[in-house]
């Protein structure tokens, strides 16, 4: 029981760990998002009149990746869907080791 009290926690506070960094990284791309919107306006860049737009873009689409890996992937394929995985293969091993053994036997009665 100790031990899945442990597990319990460790898990608990990695998943906190995991929301902590996302939202960290929320605030730093917004004020980055600030900060190049306030360069561009300020620096009047003449190289390319919407460059801050693709880097916050591309910033943002990052920032997706992250959210979709902390609440949706992580929640479902947690330690439970990993123990449930190994659980199915190995039965499906024990269930082709019996087969080719009842196979064997078949074979040196005949």
């Amino acid at each position: 029981m100790e031990k899945e009290l442990h597990e319990q926690y460790e898990y608990a506070r990695r998943r906190i760990k995991q929301k902590k960094r996302l939202y960290y990284h929320f605030v730093l791309f917004v004020l980055g998002s600030l900060l190049l919107f306030v360069a561009h306006n300020f620096l009047d860049s003449t190289v390319v009149s919407d460059w801050y737009l693709w880097v916050i873009t591309i910033w943002l689409f990052f920032f997706l990746l992250h959210f979709i890996k902390i609440f949706i992937t992580d929640r479902f394929m947690n330690k439970s869907w990993e123990r449930e995985q190994i659980d199915r293969l190995v039965a499906l091993q024990k269930k082709k080791i019996d087969q080719l053994q009842t196979e064997l036997s078949n074979d040196e009665l005949k």
